[in-house]
């Protein structure tokens, strides 16, 4: 029959909390109504409701367009249809500034409990109890709606793992696993709790300033509606869309390994607040992600780590005592979900955040435990490339056969192909600063700058150490 599912919700969650690499479920979620939230649904949903986009460069320069760099307007999902139509209707509307063939617009991290608290019956449209997580719906979910160009910058995610449902149009995701780290110049700064960026523009490299991006190894795929990607912990994506319109949901799945993450991320957000806040404000350094809103006190960051130091602990012990770690459930489980990104978003404050007291969440299966991983028709394997195929070419997933496609073309070439540096402006002559490749402003480079000795305190590696330091004393 056709409700019948290729995968049982266990073994789907067994795959997914053990799978250590990027894979494509099908034929999945064929009965679920959300694949019917097109942007046109969306929008006489919401009436007339008005949601944040953001607005970047269609033909981008060797830095990344990080969130600071970019523009936003307040619109309804009918005028961003309607400009992302080219209708003349927008002409006056808040895209009027903006030329769709030269920008691209995101509505993104869009939290659905928010955008539709007065219709809560909708958050049944999804359903990742069929991928083993019972209770889990629309409200523990995000929803991202953008234009032909739209992109995120490349980054990683410092908890969980990622579920990500496309709905509309299709998504070009490039992957690289988290030993490549070092060769993708991680960077804090912008600052974001949970983000860890690449100085690397994915789409256009820099590689005489960045020479160790040559050694990494992409994972590229187009992911077409009807179809769920799994993005294993830690791994990097730069994501874009490459239809005139997307509509994608996402959610993030806690992990056991998300304690540690939270000590460190801690530790990242004292170093960082308190260097950063000590600058001088006129240097118009934009080092503040606009999702996080401001920057926290010294106080509030130390309450912060003392409760992440004290979760890892209690879940340590936990384990210890030979007591089940389970993952909690019902309304704590939903807010924890919630907690991934933006806290402020969903008034989760570090004083009061349920997320860094709870047990721990459900232990990843062994190796040993599982059987081996069914690719095939229902669960495609996203394959590495080489540096010249990743960025020359794409691997498709069909949404019939499940077979791999590699395209030969140069798909970078339609929105990348110009070199030249472009400031982030818009036709009515507002533009950001202009930034180099560090997200700093430009300085002279013959002196070594706040953000050049943060770039060496927060570096992954360092604070994965400076965490081990700071747990094994609070042991002793």
């Amino acid at each position: 029959g056709e409700d019948v599912k290729p995968f049982t919700p266990e073994k789907t969650k067994e795959i997914v909390m053990s799978l250590q690499q990027p894979a494509v479920f099908c034929n999945m979620v064929g009965d679920w109504p959300a694949l019917h939230w097109n942007v046109k649904y969306l929008s006489a949903l919401l009436e007339g409701k008005t949601i944040q986009f953001r607005l970047g460069l269609k033909m981008v320069d060797l830095v990344p367009q990080f969130e600071t760099s970019c523009s936003y307007v307040e619109a309804t999902l009918e005028e961003f249809l309607a400009w992302s139509c080219g209708q003349p209707s927008c002409l006056s509307g808040p895209f009027s500034c903006y030329d769709y063939s030269k920008y691209w617009a995101y509505a993104d991290y869009k939290y659905i409990a928010r955008m539709f608290e007065d219709k809560p019956e909708i958050f049944q449209d999804v359903r990742w109890s069929d991928f083993g997580f019972p209770g889990r719906s629309g409200k523990e979910s995000t929803l991202w709606i953008g234009s032909e160009g739209a992109n995120t910058p490349c980054h990683l995610d410092s908890y969980g793992c990622n579920l990500v449902l496309q709905v509309q149009g299709r998504k070009r995701w490039h992957l690289f696993p988290p030993g490549d780290t070092s060769f993708l110049y991680p960077t804090r700064i912008p600052y974001e709790e949970s983000s860890i960026f690449s100085k690397v523009n994915i789409a256009n490299p820099d590689l005489k300033r960045f020479p160790e991006f040559r050694n990494s190894t992409a994972h590229v795929v187009t992911l077409s509606p009807g179809q769920v990607l799994l993005v294993p912990r830690h791994w990097w994506h730069y994501v874009e869309s490459i239809d005139p319109v997307t509509v994608s949901i996402n959610s993030w799945i806690e992990l056991d390994a998300d304690h540690e993450a939270r000590v460190e991320e801690a530790i990242t957000r004292m170093l960082v607040c308190a260097i950063k806040s000590a600058e001088n404000p006129s240097d118009g350094d934009l080092w503040l992600n606009p999702t996080e809103v401001e920057a926290t006190s010294h106080e509030i960051n130390l309450q912060y780590l003392n409760k992440a130091v004290s979760a890892y602990l209690k879940c340590q012990e936990t384990s210890v005592s030979g007591q089940a770690c389970s993952s909690s459930t019902g309304a704590k489980q939903r807010t924890n979900a919630s907690c991934k990104r933006k806290r402020r978003e969903v008034g989760c404050e570090p004083e009061s955040c349920t997320l860094l007291t709870q047990d721990c969440d459900f232990p990843t299966p062994k190796a040993e435990e599982l059987q081996k991983i069914p690719f095939g028709a229902h669960l495609i394997q996203v394959l590495p490339q080489s540096h010249k195929t990743s960025m020359m070419g794409e691997v498709a997933v069909k949404s019939g056969g499940g077979d791999l496609l590699h395209e030969n073309e140069e798909h970078f070439g339609k929105l990348h192909c110009k070199r030249k540096r472009l400031l982030m402006s818009n036709d009515c002559g507002t533009a950001a600063h202009q930034m180099h490749s560090d997200c700093s402003p430009c300085t002279s480079q013959t002196a070594l700058s706040t953000n050049d000795l943060l770039d060496c305190l927060v570096n992954p590696r360092v604070i994965s150490l400076v965490a081990q330091l700071l747990l094994e004393r609070m042991r002793v």
